[in-house]
């Protein structure tokens, strides 16, 4: 019995623990991104990063996603590891929508059926925008953590989700005016979760809202 269970264990790292493929793409712009995919699903998620983070940060939601069907793919934006294209010395403002824009591309040219779009902080700006660029209906959905579109918001064309900490701050002030102000503006359907706290982002994860959060995620994309 002990020997079953460590061999499933093996065979679920194996499965859901690593990245199971390294893949890189052109962005519309010149730019080259790097990805990394976990899961085979038809439904296609891309994991777009905060300022100090990375693909591999997505490890654990990667493989969480993964093992709820669908195909995950975390993508580095111009600038962080081997990812490059214009801007990318000065990340944010450098056109990071055409990164994701080329995600969700890579996505659906590979089989995806739907694809929508998680991004925290600076990542949630640039899945906005995105969505903002996007064809309709090439984006199904958004989860925007402590963040919302540059661009206005009533243009989105995805449904969305945003996620907020009460006493999230910068050196702005509280982030969750903003937010708040570009919800009120974005199209229905809509869902705001304002959580207990001050994590910022994918910080969420590191805290006790953690689990909720992945919750909360999951219930979004998985909804008919």
């Amino acid at each position: 019995m002990f020997v079953l269970r460590a061999l499933l264990a093996t065979l679920l790292l194996a499965r859901f623990g690593a990245a199971q493929e390294h893949v890189s793409f052109p962005t519309e712009d010149g730019g080259v991104v790097h990805a990394d995919i976990y899961g085979k699903g038809e439904r296609g998620v891309v994991l777009a990063h905060g300022g100090p983070f990375n693909k591999e940060s997505w490890e654990k939601q990667a493989r969480t996603l993964a093992s709820a069907g669908f195909r995950v793919l975390a993508l580095d934006f111009r600038g962080y590891g081997k990812s490059h294209g214009p801007g990318d010395s000065d990340r944010m403002d450098a056109p990071l929508h055409l990164d994701v824009l080329a995600a969700v591309r890579h996505l659906r040219k590979a089989g995806a059926k739907s694809v929508s779009v998680v991004g925290g902080s600076m990542g949630a700006a640039a899945a906005g925008d995105a969505s903002i660029a996007s064809q309709p209906g090439e984006i199904n959905r958004l989860v925007l953590l402590g963040g919302s579109p540059n661009g206005p918001a009533e243009k989105l064309k995805s449904s969305t989700l945003f996620i907020v900490a009460r006493d999230d701050t910068s050196g702005d002030g509280p982030r969750l005016t903003r937010i708040q102000a570009q919800y009120e503006k974005a199209p229905l359907p809509k869902t705001l979760i304002i959580l207990d706290g001050s994590a910022h982002a994918q910080f969420l994860f590191q805290t006790d809202q953690g689990e909720r959060v992945m919750r909360e995620i999951l219930r979004f994309l998985s909804a008919k």
